[in-house]
């Protein structure tokens, strides 16, 4: 996998965040590092923590305590279409599609900073404002063609599969030119054989474009198989971290997360 940055400066790195629920301790000053161009993998037993420290991390709901970094800059003050705003996107266990949007529309709506959103460019420079949408429209075709999904883009979103709409979120994450992807459980109830080309797009797009990920997957051989290196929760708190193969033999692990 790419890997441009020194382990001293990740690009997006984490420490101390908690968060508690009705006093139960969800996520219990926990850490985590990602440094750019990797491809980094977020595991733990079900209730770990995993899916609050990712709403931590963008801000869909604010830590307790801690503090969270990205590209240098302290985020965990700003609002989470700010960070969007700042490169750091992600997805969803459940994929969220506008399901009376065709595909394409669906694209286009990611897209950041249009000129056509201001009501007096639209008045006054609608030649600029055309031709934007041109380009957008071309580069959103382009990345639903990286996602197999050019056939359907004037499909309605409601009509894909649940993997084909993960794959719709991935492509419209892409719309942003993020410098981050969190991906939350790509694989889960997605049909094995779209697993393996899920897979391929998140390499393709790590190795082709330095494309940086974080992924929470309970499918351990998509993590094994995808990862430089694994961080592990448990009942909110770090308990390991490692490259797979590290992972793949640790005690604490193997008895916390695989029950042995």
């Amino acid at each position: 996998m790419v890997n441009n940055q020194s382990p001293q400066f990740p690009l997006l790195a984490a420490t101390g965040l908690c968060k508690s629920f009705g006093g139960v301790k969800a996520v219990n000053d926990a850490r985590i590092e990602v440094n750019k161009g990797s491809i980094t993998g977020l595991i733990g037993p079900n209730g770990a923590g995993k899916t609050t420290l990712f709403n931590l991390l963008s801000n869909f709901i604010r830590p307790d305590k801690g503090r969270v970094i990205f590209d240098g800059e302290p985020i965990q003050q700003l609002q989470s279409y700010q960070i969007a705003q700042q490169g750091l996107v992600r997805t969803f266990q459940v994929a969220r599609t506008l399901s009376r949007l065709s595909v394409l529309d669906n694209m286009l709506l990611a897209a950041q900073k249009q000129t056509g959103e201001n009501f007096w460019q639209v008045q006054l420079r609608p030649h600029i404002v055309a031709k934007e949408e041109k380009q957008l429209q071309e580069h959103a075709m382009s990345l639903l063609e990286s996602v197999g999904l050019a056939p359907k883009a004037q499909d309605y979103a409601g009509g894909l599969s649940g993997g084909q709409r993960k794959l719709l979120e991935m492509g419209r994450a892409l719309m942003t030119n993020p410098k981050l992807i969190l991906l939350d459980e790509p694989a889960a109830g997605v049909n094995p054989r779209l697993i393996d080309d899920i897979c391929d797009r998140i390499v393709t797009w790590n190795r082709q474009e330095g494309m940086t990920f974080l992924i929470i997957e309970h499918n351990m051989d998509v993590i094994m198989s995808l990862c430089d290196r694994v961080w592990v929760l448990a009942e909110g708190q770090n308990l390991a971290e490692g490259t797979p193969a590290e992972i793949q033999i640790n005690s604490q692990v193997l008895e916390a997360y695989l029950g042995k």
